[in-house]
């Protein structure tokens, strides 16, 4: 199944960048480092995003990026320094919602936390559900359902 879940991924990297005035290894020599970050991912309906790159911390075109890493691998050096994998929440707006519907089965606020927790198989309650993804509020509000059948009537 070819996953379609929002992502962004940014990846660094430190390329070392070399030359030649000559013959033989001897002749090679450093001509500098460079940090190229190439930035990617798919959005909310799982299309991709476009590519967006930076090389020593300012705006670069993706070739001029993938250009300096191309040079690296093939004489030089390329070490991958960060990788961050970001998957978008619900934010404030939706988690206000689903504590709104909470709120009117009764449940304090604090067992808001622990209800989207053990729905998440966490044995600590949840310090916020904002920072949900969407596949876990998805699964939070599944759990809600199966314990409270009529909270569907409360969301409609």
């Amino acid at each position: 199944m070819k996953d379609t879940s929002p992502v962004t991924v940014t990846r660094t990297w430190e390329v070392a960048l070399y030359g030649s005035y000559g013959e033989g290894r001897s002749a090679r020599v450093l001509l500098g480092t460079r940090t190229v970050t190439l930035t990617g991912g798919r959005d909310a309906k799982g299309q991709r995003l476009p590519l967006v790159a930076q090389v020593d911390g300012e705006e670069a075109t993706v070739e001029r990026a993938v250009g300096l890493l191309e040079w690296a691998k093939s004489e030089g050096r390329v070490t991958l320094t960060h990788e961050e994998r970001t998957v978008p929440t619900i934010g404030k707006a939706r988690a206000a919602e689903l504590h709104k519907i909470m709120g009117h089965l009764g449940l304090p606020s604090a067992r808001h936390y622990a209800l989207a927790a053990a729905a998440l198989g966490e044995w600590v309650p949840l310090g916020s559900l904002a920072e949900l993804t969407d596949r876990e509020a998805r699964t939070v509000w599944q759990h809600l359902c199966h314990l409270y059948p009529s909270v569907r009537a409360l969301a409609a």
